[in-house]
Order: structure tokens, then C-alpha cells, then sequence
């Protein structure tokens, strides 16, 4: 009996063993937590960012993946993610993937801010010149000044994790850029890796040194745990770009004016309400230019003018102008050069230009047409005197009766016909021909 109970005993225990076994190897097992940082670097890419490595933190995750392919972004952005990496209290790995991803101009400075900066082949890394948010390259006392803060920072940035500072200095002067096996070869990039999981067995026990002291990375055969951008960020992210803020103010200007000159309508007015107010949150986010911004209000105000002034599409041609100057100089991205597309817009100046010209059209012929409504729509009309006009009496016009007077005598049932008006009094002139309309018209 005593055996019987041992035996089972036994069984048991082994049977919760082999059932803990499990979570015990996956407890034991690295935690890594990914955050993707993929696009322009911006304040709601910024955000994103300081998020991951808050909860990789508050999780206490043995390292942070950054996923990385972007073209660059804001200055301003930027700091914002390389000064929250390098105070991250765990390790962070920046991985240039997949194949084709690029760390470009901004995402240069947040991977040379990384413990440890792995790149996948077929990917590139560089070009970090500062430019204007036109393209052009910034110039005299200005240009000189920006140029030297990036050089230094990434100088820092690179000196700090032990690579190689000069070819950084070069990727902000001279906006060279490097492929994968270049970049581990002259020590720009620590390693090369094909996918995450051998990349996290070539980083396992690497010691990367901070200021308070070396962190040394577990992350072979590690548990990943990947947080996307939320799906509200995304949107938000969407929004914000240059481009998509310029065309959501112009769309707002052709919504609003369009429902101003055809009230009623509501779908323009509608339309134009929700484009205005997904501009002002696409604004917030981005470092705005207000004298781009005083530029194409100016532009708008320009067009509505010439709906109502006899300039012949002068002042159009203005806001035209107004316009592609206010686009240009609406976003102040700093030394990272991103702004809103010239192709767009120049084309979006000339469609709107076209806009205006239909209104202007409509409007001119609108005001060369006589009124259809009120007395003045009775200029011209023909009618039957239903009294002796002498020089006062009654006539039928328009289906109703009306004083008239007339400058001569005139028989009751003549054919007369309207030629001027005196408050509600209409002035009238005999008409030869019927009073039924059949008579001709005076040459």
C-alpha cells in the first residue's frame, strides 16, 4: 500500500515538472522588445519612440530591437530620439532591415546613437548633409553654423560607441553613403546580419559601455516581443507630412469658398471644415513657417478678391505666385531638409489658378445677366394698360397690376412696355401690336 502511494507520489511530481518545464525555460529565456521605426522621423515617430523605450524599461526587457529604414526626418525629432536612447537604462540595438532599408540623413545620427548598430545586406547608410526644406544646400553664416552642430553631434554620437568618426563627419559634410559590408569594414556598423534571430545570437554577452557603467546584452534565442505604432499613431503619421498639410489647407480653401458662394450646398462646406482641421493637427505636429503660412492665406485671399474685383485674373495670377512661395516655406524642418514637394506645388498653384478662373468665368457672366427677380426683372417686359394712363394708371405686367405713368397719353388696353422704374411705380411707353405679347419690338 505504502509503495502504492510512493508511486504515485512520484508521478505526480514528475508530471508537474515536465508541465512547468516549459514555463520555466521561457522565463528563463532573454525578453527583447521591438519598436519599428520605419518613415520619416517626426514628432509622432518621436513619440512612438520615447514610448518603446519607456515600457522596455518599466518591462525590464534585456535589450530594445529598433527596427530601422527611414529617409530622415526633423531635426528637432531627431534629438528628441537620440537623447531618449542614449539615456534608455537597457540596451538598444539598431538593426538597418530588410534588404533595401537605408539609414538615411536623420536616421544616420539615431543609429550612431545605438549600443550596437547592425545593418542587413542590401541596405545603406549616409547622406546626412543639411539642407533646406526646398533642397537647396543652406549657405553663408547660417549654412556654416548648422553644418558644424551636426558634424559635432555625430561626431559625439560615433565616438561614443567606438566607431569610426571621421567617415561620419564625411556622411554630414559630403553626404556620403556606404552599403552594409562597407559600413562593418570601416567600422561605421558593428556587424552584418541576415535576419533578427542570427543577429541576436552574434550580440549575446557583448558588453557596450555607459556612463554609469557596462550592460552587457542577453539576447541568444531571446522572446520577442514586437509593439507596432498604434493605429492612431499611424494615422497621426500619416498626417504628418509637409505635402499632406499644404494639400489638406488647400482643399480647406476650396470647401469653405465654394460653399460661401453657393450656400446650401453643405458637402464643400463639410469637406472643407474636416480638411481644416486635419491640417491645424497636421500643423501642430510639424515646425511651422509662419511667414509660409501668412503666404498662401495671402494666396486665398487674393483668389476671393478676384471673384469679386474686375481685375481680369491679375490678382489670380498673384495668388498664384503667393501660392508656390507659401508651399515652399511653410514647413521650417531645420538642417534635414524635409518640406513639401516643389512638383506639388507647382501643380496644385495651376490647379487652383484653373479653380478660380471657373468661378471668375461664372461670376463675370453671372453679373452681365439681367435680374430675374424684384422690379428690375419687369425692364423690358411687355404689358396692357388697363386704364387710361394720363399720365398715371394701372397696367398688367408679369401676371399683376402696377401703377405706371407714361410720358404721353396712353388708351386703356394698349400694348405698352416697361421702360423704367420709380420705387414700385413702373414707367411705361405705348408699344405698337397687341397686348397680348405678340408686339414687335421698337428697332
Amino acid at each position: 500500500m505504502r509503495a502504492r502511494v510512493a508511486f504515485r507520489f512520484t508521478w505526480m511530481l514528475f508530471a508537474a515538472a515536465v508541465a512547468l518545464a516549459p514555463a520555466t525555460a521561457a522565463a528563463a529565456s532573454p525578453h527583447i522588445e521591438q519598436a519599428d521605426l520605419t518613415g520619416d522621423i517626426n514628432n509622432i515617430m518621436s513619440s512612438y519612440m520615447q514610448n518603446a523605450v519607456g515600457r522596455a524599461e518599466a518591462d525590464h526587457a534585456d535589450a530594445l530591437l529598433v527596427v530601422m529604414n527611414t529617409p530622415g526626418g526633423i531635426s528637432t525629432s531627431m534629438d528628441e530620439i537620440v537623447t531618449s536612447l542614449l539615456n534608455c537604462k537597457v540596451p538598444v540595438i539598431v538593426y538597418v532591415y530588410p534588404s533595401g532599408a537605408r539609414a538615411a540623413s536623420a536616421g544616420l545620427f539615431v543609429a550612431q546613437a545605438a549600443d550596437v548598430l547592425a545593418m542587413a545586406p542590401g541596405t545603406n547608410i549616409g547622406s546626412a548633409h543639411p539642407i533646406q526644406a526646398t533642397g537647396q544646400d543652406l549657405t553663408g553664416d547660417l549654412g556654416a553654423k548648422v553644418l558644424n552642430d551636426a558634424v559635432t553631434r555625430v561626431r559625439s554620437l560615433a565616438s561614443m560607441h567606438g566607431r569610426n568618426a571621421d567617415w561620419a563627419e564625411q556622411a554630414v559634410r559630403n553626404s556620403v553613403n556606404i552599403n552594409a559590408e562597407q559600413a562593418v569594414q570601416l567600422h561605421v556598423a558593428d556587424l552584418e546580419a541576415n535576419d533578427i534571430p542570427s543577429l541576436l545570437d552574434q550580440v549575446d554577452g557583448r558588453a557596450v559601455p555607459r556612463t554609469t557603467g557596462s550592460l552587457v546584452i542577453r539576447s541568444a534565442s531571446g522572446h520577442i516581443d514586437d509593439f507596432p505604432m498604434p493605429i492612431w499613431q499611424v494615422f497621426l503619421n500619416a498626417l504628418i507630412d509637409p505635402t499632406i498639410a499644404a494639400l489638406l489647407i488647400i482643399v480647406a480653401g476650396y470647401g469653405i469658398i465654394t460653399e460661401l458662394s453657393n450656400p446650401g450646398l453643405i458637402l464643400p462646406g463639410v469637406v472643407g471644415g474636416l480638411a481644416a482641421v486635419l491640417a491645424i493637427v497636421s500643423l501642430a505636429n510639424l515646425p511651422l513657417n509662419i511667414a509660409g503660412a501668412l503666404m498662401m492665406l495671402l494666396a486665398l485671399v487674393l483668389f476671393v478678391a478676384d471673384l469679386k474685383a474686375p481685375t481680369h485674373g491679375f490678382l489670380s495670377v498673384g495668388g498664384v505666385f503667393a501660392l508656390v512661395l507659401g508651399m515652399a516655406f511653410l514647413i521650417n524642418t531645420g538642417p534635414v531638409g524635409l518640406g513639401v514637394n516643389p512638383f506639388v506645388s507647382v501643380a496644385t498653384a495651376l490647379i487652383t489658378l484653373a479653380f478660380f478662373a471657373i468661378f471668375i468665368r461664372k461670376v463675370w457672366a453671372a453679373r452681365q445677366q439681367p435680374a430675374f427677380v424684384g422690379a428690375d426683372s419687369m425692364l423690358g417686359a411687355l404689358g396692357e394698360a388697363r386704364e387710361e394712363l394720363a399720365p398715371e394708371g394701372l397696367v398688367f405686367v408679369g401676371g399683376a397690376l402696377w401703377k405706371a405713368t407714361a410720358a404721353s397719353p396712353i388708351p386703356a388696353g394698349s400694348a405698352v412696355r416697361v421702360v423704367g422704374r420709380n420705387g414700385l411705380q413702373l414707367q411705361v411707353a405705348r408699344e405698337n401690336g397687341s397686348p397680348n405679347g405678340e408686339a414687335k419690338e421698337k428697332s
